[in-house]
């Protein structure tokens, strides 16, 4: 009975075994594994939320339409974020066209604050720090080559609440905000004109008729004179010369005859 039931289960063992499939292939095997569920189920979450964002898009357009507007004006104002090359360019460049005027006629803002910069910049204490969408432009204690222990110890480093006292300049949008507010109208003096009263250190811009007058009289000045009006001009003058004299002989008659 022994042999009988050995004999059994090892038929049923190689039954099982002719039944069973074919081994998997390795890609089969690598699909299979944790490795191969994790990505699957994250290529298949983002291909849902893609699906999700496009019919959203569909359905609602105008919000749509923010958040790309919205996305692309982020994306503008990092790419045309000024740097600290830039920044240095823009400050020789302005202080060589404050160089070309007289101080006589330089505005003292401008130049006061130019003249600063070229100061902490010719000392090394210029930092800049980019925010992402903006760029800051702030001044420190010591140059970074320093070697005293107040400009190398961290412990004595400035802290951050202080930034904004230090702040000399935004950059946004491809431009130096505060350093061209400053360089405006730097070829004005404003000390020449504050011993003028009230009402000559203001100027308004002229009306309507003044500009029309204003042009028609330079257009007039552009030509020629006319020698016709000249001769006119003077025959009139001859003709009231000669009724003055007329006048003048008929009343000296008058007197004689009486």
């Amino acid at each position: 009975m022994s042999r009988c039931f050995v004999a059994r289960r090892l038929l049923c063992a190689a039954a099982e075994t002719a039944a069973a499939p074919a081994s998997s292939s390795r890609w089969e095997r690598l699909k299979s594994s944790k490795a191969g569920v994790w990505c699957r189920s994250l290529f298949s979450d983002y291909k849902e939320a893609c699906r999700e964002i496009f019919v959203g898009a569909w359905e609602r357009p105008v919000k749509a339409s923010v958040y790309v507007s919205l996305l692309g004006g982020a994306w503008a104002c990092f790419y045309t974020k000024p740097d600290i090359s830039s920044f240095d360019a823009a400050v020789v460049e302005h202080s060589t066209q404050l160089g070309l005027l007289s101080p006589w006629i330089r505005s003292a803002t401008s130049d006061g604050h130019i003249q600063s910069l070229v100061k902490l910049r010719n000392e090394g204490r210029l930092r800049h720090a980019s925010l992402g969408l903006l760029s800051l432009v702030y001044r420190a204690d010591y140059d970074p080559d320093t070697t005293l222990y107040e400009a190398q110890c961290s412990s004595l480093s400035v802290p951050w609440r202080e930034l904004p006292q230090r702040v000399l300049d935004v950059g946004f949008g491809g431009r130096w905000w505060i350093l061209d507010s400053k360089m405006k109208d730097f070829d004005v003096n404003e000390e020449e004109f504050k011993r003028l009263p009230a009402h000559m250190q203001v100027t308004s811009p002229p009306s309507v008729q003044e500009v029309e007058r204003n042009e028609r009289l330079h257009k007039e000045s552009l030509f020629p004179l006319k020698v016709e009006d000249e001769e006119k001009e003077t025959h009139v003058s001859k003709e009231d010369s000669v009724s003055d004299e007329s006048q003048i002989t008929s009343l000296k008659e008058e007197q004689t005859q009486a």
